[in-house]
């Protein structure tokens, strides 16, 4: 019984991959092809970015006043807590502000995508798509990729300056230290393929979250309860791959960038 449940699940597990490349080619295809409804897509920017902007804020503000606290406490021992800012600015820049963003706005957006799009398919609204003659995919999926893909890429500058912002902060009103010269080295310690691999990473963090979400929300079977189970594979899904994609794009961008 044993290696015909390892033998089901495995079986599962690549039919799943194959059901997502297929998908995932299918509305990666349709971002450059006719016709795009661009009204969706402005209602999903809204959906997505606006409605995303409080909580990468806030989580960007504090990630950096953490990161201010934690290496001030580091380099006092080395008596070099004037580089504070530069390790602020290129942690956020680089690795911290792409991940974190895309993590935030997953758990918000490819939840509410899984949740949506399932409740049309339980409700047959998917079904009455078709029989119309509108694709699914270029209606409902697309927009959504498109929206999420150029959201997420604004929404990571926005959480990057905020946390420089949140470094400032601590530095200042509680390490007590100079904000003029936290500025500075944060400002000069910066490069520009810095700011291209920090840049380059929310385009693939965008497509995953959408393209997870929107796959998970229209494969949902089972009522209500689908539904449920769809989104959660959605946000936990969305959330690893955006990890696992973090580290092997770390890995090119540095060899085609070095330190």
């Amino acid at each position: 019984m044993a290696i015909i449940s390892i033998d089901r699940t495995a079986k599962q597990l690549v039919l799943t991959v194959q059901e997502y490349s297929l998908f995932a080619w299918r509305a990666f295809q349709n971002l450059y092809r006719p016709p795009i409804y661009w009204t969706d897509f402005l209602i999903q920017s809204d959906v997505i970015g606006f409605g995303s902007i409080s909580i990468v804020l806030l989580s960007g503000f504090f990630t950096g006043g953490v990161l201010a606290l934690q290496s001030a406490a580091t380099l006092s021992a080395f008596g070099a807590t004037a580089v504070t800012g530069r390790f602020v600015a290129i942690t956020m820049i680089r690795e911290l502000g792409p991940v974190l963003t895309g993590v935030m706005v997953s758990g918000r957006n490819a939840s509410s995508m899984a949740s949506e799009l399932g409740s049309m398919v339980v409700t047959e609204q998917i079904d009455a798509m078709r029989a119309l003659g509108v694709d699914p995919i270029r209606k409902l999926v697309t927009p959504r990729i498109f929206a999420c893909i150029t959201m997420l890429f604004f929404l990571t500058i926005v959480a990057d300056a905020f946390g420089i912002m949140g470094g400032a902060f601590v530095t200042v009103f509680m390490n007590h230290q100079d904000g003029l010269q936290y500025f500075s080295m944060a400002w000069e310690s910066l490069r520009y393929p810095d700011i291209l691999q920090g840049l380059v990473k929310p385009l693939f963090s965008g497509y995953i979250i959408a393209s997870i979400g929107c796959f998970y929300g229209l494969r949902t079977s089972g009522g209500t309860q689908g539904v449920g189970r769809a989104t959660i594979q959605a946000v936990v899904w969305s959330s690893v791959f955006i990890i696992v994609a973090d580290f092997f794009l770390t890995q090119i961008l540095l060899a085609i960038f070095p330190t």
